[in-house]
């Protein structure tokens, strides 16, 4: 039933959309109402007033060298974060000034100011928003305009949190543009650790580990190695708390919010041991992590262990296409 559902959700979106891209695009305005124009203008006027404010390089500079230094690797990754986000920012700040004075008639309303016009009056995100020229992830894809924007204030909140009091207790994997390099940081980091056991970057796999905590202000501190992360969504199966195991979806729940994770590595001679001991001669399911729906190489992140009954075992969960995705949203 939840995979009928998921098609005519699709069905139903695609029929929304089309009739969107298809109603006149007038200006309108007799009868006393607002026009498109006017609509567009006042709503571009209150996403800058709550658009963040941009990051200043010398000062998020000063804040890194304070938490260590750009030697320490997820340092490093948290200024390529800073910076990508206020190309955002800037991008999203520049076009919104522009097409307020295009509307005004102040500057000419170029082909791509129309496109963000018509597509925030839709209630979608702009196109440049989303995507470079050539066509490759600018920002991040979401389908309606409060949900990309939302989301732009929440990704804001970590980086500036982090950025000024330390790193959190736990992260929240969506609001990174590039997931795998966190984990890679992490992974690095723990490996230094562990410099006196001789460990090297290619002997350590990922470990994961599903923890009792379900929200963010369930934990309290930092794990002694690796992170804790928030945000993961289970699409085709759900997860029995009590049991820590993989069960059966429940009717109309696509998606179901996985409990906070652990992730650490281990040697690859570890973890084949760990492996026997906690998941027995069955094995557990490795599930795919991706950033959106698509299960496509380009969004694929890394791969969680999750415990299954013998019963019902990885062969069942991968017939069924289980994976966890960073949005529920896409």
């Amino acid at each position: 039933p939840n995979a009928d559902l998921t098609f005519r959700i699709k069905e139903v979106n695609a029929l929304i959309s089309t009739l969107a891209e298809t109603q006149p695009k007038g200006g309108g305005g007799q009868g006393g109402g607002e026009s498109r124009e006017e609509i567009v203008l006042s709503k571009a006027q209150e996403l800058l007033e709550r658009l963040p404010r941009n990051y200043i390089e010398e000062e998020y500079k000063t804040k890194i060298q304070k938490l260590g230094g750009l030697s320490v690797p997820l340092n490093i990754f948290l200024f390529q974060e800073i910076q990508r986000l206020q190309a955002v920012i800037a991008k999203v700040r520049f076009q919104l000034e522009q097409l307020q004075l295009a509307i005004r008639g102040e500057v000419v309303m170029t082909s791509e100011l129309q496109e963000a016009l018509d597509k925030i009056a839709d209630a979608s995100a702009p196109h440049a928003w989303i995507y470079t020229l050539t066509g490759d992830e600018f920002s991040w894809i979401l389908p309606a305009l409060g949900l990309w924007f939302s989301s732009l204030l929440a990704r804001d909140e970590q980086l500036r949190t982090w950025l000024c009091n330390g790193r959190p207790h736990c992260y929240w994997l969506t609001g990174f543009f590039n997931p795998t390099g966190f984990l890679t940081a992490m992974k690095q980091e723990v490996t230094r650790k562990h410099k006196q056991d001789k460990w090297a970057l290619d002997d350590v796999v990922y470990r994961t580990e599903v923890q009792p905590f379900e929200r963010v202000d369930h934990v309290k501190q930092s794990p002694t190695e690796g992170v804790y992360l928030h945000g993961l969504f289970l699409d085709g199966a759900a997860y029995d708390k009590k049991e820590s195991i993989l069960v059966e979806s429940e009717p109309k729940k696509l998606f179901v919010p996985l409990p906070i994770l652990h992730v650490s590595v281990l040697t690859k001679e570890e973890s084949h041991k760990r492996r026997k001991e906690l998941y027995g001669s069955h094995g557990p399911y490795e599930c795919p992590v991706y950033k959106y729906r698509p299960r496509t190489d380009r969004f694929f992140i890394f791969f969680v262990t999750l415990k299954c009954t013998p019963e019902k075992n990885a062969k069942h969960w991968t017939l069924r296409g289980v994976a966890l995705l960073t949005t529920d949203s896409a």
